[in-house]
């Protein structure tokens, strides 16, 4: 029989703590659906007590239909020497409406007196007052164990007297929490081995990631007998992060066999990653194991060999399991089979040995040699082959532009750009402002070209990238520019090199606005 484990995220609370996040009451109500889509089993969303903001989303989040998940509202337990009832953290959390509630406590006897400062006896108390009240209102109730592990390591009697303490309150969910992040995972494995065996209580697990093995801890304790694992989507946190739920979730499933999420919706993990970098305003990692564009790309053309014989020679999954794809970069090593798929993809009577396959191949070098690099810049690439094909119909023309940067800034606006394009025989002068000169560059060329192509409204930058390629020439040094994009079934990366970072920038921007008119033109076709 399958093990159920319920997965707890943690994403709008603890992952909010992380440096430059701060999501607005839209952004988490836009998560909250996204993940109950994924299928978790909780959402932790909050400590409605500590701010007006968590108090206006939980008014909103309970008219929500949630089809898998449960909301917790999360607090602590009642402060030293004050009667539950009259706490009004734990009255704030009642307020919340919430079927489900998280109270963390303290486990590690210096925590409770240096931090605390109370004795040990009164934190047994502030743990079990705070949960036996929570339940007698109903409340389905998990008890995090603050820094157990340091804790147990220091006083393994005392921290099991907390935990004692919390389920003989009925406590639902004892969840063992490595706050400090620095445990390892056989330590991981052999306490919660211990504490699964003495409590009836499900067991959870809750990792940071300060040593980088926060994901094998939560494994571990897993396999140690916890069926409940928090983290976040992405891993993001406070410090080093949080247990990445995007690397816990299928490692459990499509490795161990466990069900943390209903099989159906493991392909949302991977949009549902991005959705949340999105939405955080970060960068989406792309070297993150399962859901990184570069978790099933190849580019050694003996790697991609063998991947086309057969793909677990180099991948440990089908990428479409996580909702993934594998991607073959482009790239002077890729060698003329990898092109060939690409190429074929718009032409498909060309052989490896055919004088355009040589034409293609030929560019791919002398651009690569200029500064351009199609390993991450695929759609642009795409463009390229369709053009020396005679594939592509030019969708308008530039005539000139003209960029004004103009300091200092007046309401985040400090630059101003005319551009005047011509598509078929009509032309069009538009001008835009923007906060920098590629913004109002960006703005203007969509103001230019909305009227005439209605579906570039869709088009929103989400990452804009800068290298310089030869930096010994200072100032007259060429510029690689990388743009990601999205209209929100489809992500895309473009590029522009130049000497000058606008003409750069203006070339990845057109070529992004094409790669999705040509997606529409196929589309409608």
């Amino acid at each position: 029989m399958t093990r159920k484990i319920d997965i707890y995220d943690s994403t709008l609370r603890d992952g909010a703590q992380a440096q430059g996040i701060s999501y607005s009451v839209e952004d988490k109500i836009k998560i909250v659906e996204r993940l109950d889509d994924l299928g978790v089993r909780y959402i932790e969303a909050g400590n409605p007590g500590s701010n007006p903001k968590d108090l206006e989303f939980f008014t909103r989040v309970s008219a929500l239909k949630l089809n898998s998940a449960r909301i917790i509202a999360f607090g602590s337990t009642r402060k030293v020497g004050i009667p539950v009832a009259q706490d009004s953290n734990v009255q704030s959390l009642l307020k919340a409406g919430t079927d489900a509630i998280a109270i963390f406590g303290k486990s590690w006897d210096y925590q409770v007196s240096h931090i605390l400062r109370t004795s040990l006896e009164e934190n047994l108390a502030m743990v079990g007052d705070t949960i036996r009240y929570l339940k007698q209102q109903g409340k389905e109730v998990v008890f995090d164990a603050e820094h157990f592990f340091d804790g147990y390591k220091a006083n393994p009697d005392y921290a099991l007297q907390v935990l004692s303490a919390a389920a003989d309150a009925g406590a639902d969910c004892l969840c063992l929490c490595d706050t400090n992040g620095g445990a390892f995972p056989q330590e991981i494995f052999d306490i919660t081995a211990q504490v699964a065996g003495r409590f009836s209580a499900a067991i959870g697990i809750h990792c940071h990631n300060d040593g980088e093995v926060a994901v094998a801890n939560s494994l571990m304790a897993v396999q140690a007998g916890a069926t409940h694992v928090q983290g976040t989507i992405n891993g993001i946190g406070e410090r080093c992060g949080n247990a990445n739920l995007c690397s816990i979730i299928p490692n459990l499933q499509l490795k161990l066999g466990f069900e943390c999420i209903p099989p159906e919706r493991m392909v949302h993990l991977t949009s549902t990653a991005r959705f949340v970098s999105e939405i955080a305003n970060m960068p989406h990692s792309e070297k993150a194991p399962y859901v990184g564009n570069d978790a099933f790309a190849h580019k050694g053309g003996m790697h991609i060999d063998a991947v086309q014989k057969n793909p677990i020679s180099y991948e440990h999954i089908n990428p479409e399991q996580v909702g993934n794809s594998r991607r073959i970069l482009m790239s002077e090593v890729a060698g003329r089979s990898t092109l060939l798929a690409r190429i074929n993809a718009i032409e498909p009577a060309l052989t490896k040995d055919s004088p355009e396959t040589q034409k293609v191949v030929d560019r791919l070098k002398e651009l690569e040699h200029e500064g351009y690099q199609f390993e991450t810049a695929e759609s642009s690439f795409e463009l390229v082959v369709r053009k020396l094909l005679g594939k592509y119909q030019p969708f308008f023309e530039l005539k000139e532009f003209k960029v004004i940067v103009n300091e200092p800034s007046v309401n985040g606006v400090n630059s101003s750009a005319m551009i005047k394009i011509s598509v078929g025989d009509q032309e069009e002068i538009t001008a835009a402002e923007g906060d920098g000169p590629v913004n109002a560059l960006d703005n203007a060329v969509r103001k230019a070209l909305e009227r005439f192509y209605p579906a570039i409204k869709e088009i929103k930058l989400t990452d804009y990238k800068v290298r310089v390629l030869d930096s010994d020439k200072a100032s007259a040094a060429k510029v690689r520019v990388l743009i990601e994009s999205t209209d929100h079934r489809e992500y895309w990366t473009t590029i522009g090199v130049s000497t000058d970072v606008i003409d750069a920038s203006y070339r990845a921007l057109v070529d992004a606005i094409e790669y999705k008119l040509v997606r529409e033109q196929e589309r409608q076709a």
